[in-house]
């Protein structure tokens, strides 16, 4: 990574596009082909994929409870298909391919309608060969608004993302490279975080909303210029907020924070080179008639509580570059088996609680997502932790984690580490 090329500068911030609100229930967002700055304004631009003329794609903030439908038009000249992540919502509108539904063919338009049970912060991506689609940048930030916002003087989404790119903005087609495969995926020389708003005055209190839209790359981030708290995590509102410190985002995985403004704000990503600065948000003049205060929780969500649980199951992570040998017909494999097969993973009854342990014995590490619920991790005590869609599981080391499952249909449960998940980190559970 040239550090040149990680510098973004308030005069050259990369701002998402306007947000549509969802007053009428029905969106359209168009697949397409784009042309995006990514890089700093004066060097080159960057033929991608987005929605709606874009790249991301625009944010879309619709009402909890409220049912919304969202037309995808395929303006591609292959198939695509738009996963909702982290929506608890009706099987057949996940977005899965050969799983959920068919391919959105090209020119051809589906309606995906659903109401979002849950306030927070989610995003849309594509589902279909998602290692290159969303590596090309076919992703938006999805943020279901609260019944009672909290009280704060803006609310900024922060989108991060990495691209494999040369220095005249061209991307880097290696989408399939077998050595990136088998090891970290298909990782960006450039990265740059996208927010909503340009500033914000001093002694603002803020909510900013972080997304990792990368395709394979743990954030490990830092914002400066502030004083606040972790509120919740992967849309899901923490009991008692945590102390805002060092950010560990797996790809897909969320932060919602608030915090208050204290000088110039900036987002840094943690290397083993020093920090690479993301983003910065401008300050500008005072504002003198907020008042100081603990930072308030946000209403917690309406989830069913765990029983014991009836089942407890192992899925293992094998495979990759230093990574013992399995049984599997691909690079990666659960538990011997590489891809997608007939037999689910695991079958359980609606509203059965299952604890599922996930242990990571190969040599990088796993984003592991569960389409359709959210789960608890456990912490090493057995105690209950926070509520995620997607568990980070270190290289060598395993998580347990137990989650109702009460929402019926066939379920995804992958490495969101997109190029994992094309090597044969993929399988699925029936709920029924």
């Amino acid at each position: 990574m040239n550090r040149r090329y990680f510098l973004a500068s308030s005069s050259a911030i990369a701002i998402l596009p306007l947000p549509t609100f969802s007053g009428q229930t029905r969106l359209h967002l168009k697949a397409e082909a784009v042309t995006q700055q990514i890089l700093p304004l004066g060097d080159g631009t960057t033929s991608m994929l987005g929605f709606n003329g874009s790249m991301p794609g625009p944010e879309l903030r619709l009402r909890r409870g409220q049912q919304v439908q969202i037309d995808v038009e395929n303006g591609l000249d292959e198939g695509t298909a738009v996963h909702w992540h982290g929506i608890r919502l009706e099987n057949r509108m996940d977005g899965v391919p050969m799983v959920t539904q068919d391919l959105i063919e090209p020119a051809d338009i589906k309606a995906y309608t659903f109401v979002p049970p849950d306030s927070g912060t989610y995003w849309y991506h594509s589902h279909y060969t998602s290692h290159e689609q969303v590596a090309r940048g076919m992703m938006g930030a999805l943020i279901i608004e609260d019944d009672v916002p909290p009280d704060v003087d803006h609310d900024i989404t922060v989108l991060i993302s990495d691209w494999l790119m040369q220095k005249d903005g061209t991307l880097t087609d290696e989408f399939t490279d077998m050595h990136s495969l088998a090891h970290d995926g298909y990782m960006g020389n450039y990265a740059r975080a996208f927010l909503s708003q340009r500033q914000v005055k001093q002694g603002d209190r803020v909510r900013f909303r972080l997304i990792n839209a990368a395709t394979n790359r743990v954030f490990s981030t830092v914002v400066s210029g502030v004083s606040g708290s972790v509120v919740a995590l992967d849309g899901m509102a923490l009991a008692k907020p945590h102390a805002l410190t060092e950010l560990v985002l797996a790809p897909a995985q969320r932060a919602d924070l608030i915090v208050d403004i204290i000088s110039p704000v900036g987002f840094d990503m943690v290397t083993r080179q020093g920090p690479y600065r993301l983003a910065d948000l401008a300050v500008s003049g005072t504002n003198t008639d907020r008042k100081t205060g603990p930072i308030p929780a946000l209403a917690l969500p309406n989830l069913p509580l765990p029983d014991e649980p009836t089942q407890h199951l192992t899925l293992t992570m094998m495979g990759g570059a230093m990574g013992g040998r399995h049984e599997g017909d691909n690079i990666w494999a659960f538990n011997n088996i590489s891809d997608i097969q007939s037999e689910p993973f695991g079958s359980f009854e609606i509203g059965e609680t299952v604890r599922i342990t996930l242990a990571n014995d190969t040599s990088f590490p796993h984003g592991i997502h569960l389409h359709g619920h959210h789960f608890y991790e456990v912490d090493e005590e057995g105690v209950l932790g926070n509520l995620r869609d997607t568990t980070l599981v270190n290289a060598r080391e395993s998580r347990d984690i137990i989650c109702v499952f009460d929402n019926p249909g066939r379920w995804l449960l992958h490495c969101h580490m997109l190029s994992h998940a094309f090597g044969g980190m993929r399988t699925w559970v029936n709920v029924a």
